[in-house]
């Protein structure tokens, strides 16, 4: 079973990015999805299949949005994964 979120907007937040509705829809679409695997709620593999795209795809595009896409924020972060390793 799908839903459906309807977002309200005015044309002009659309037409300040420089893009038509259908890029808007998609912007919409991926940003959304990235802050919710860069927090932790879903899986790339959950984002890539709302989208209809490939895996690969979802996290070569998260770096578009400053998001690691191995799920760390920091250099301190890998440095603390590494150690621990």
């Amino acid at each position: 079973m799908q839903r459906q979120i309807n977002i309200s907007y005015p044309v002009s937040l659309a037409n300040s990015l420089k893009m038509n509705e259908k890029e808007f829809v998609n912007e919409i679409r991926m940003s959304s999805l990235v802050k919710l695997f860069e927090l932790g709620k879903i899986s790339s593999g959950t984002a890539s299949k709302v989208l209809g795209i490939s895996r690969v795809d979802f996290l070569e595009s998260v770096s578009r949005y400053q998001v690691s896409p191995f799920g760390y924020s920091t250099i301190a972060e890998i440095d603390n994964d590494l150690a621990n390793a």
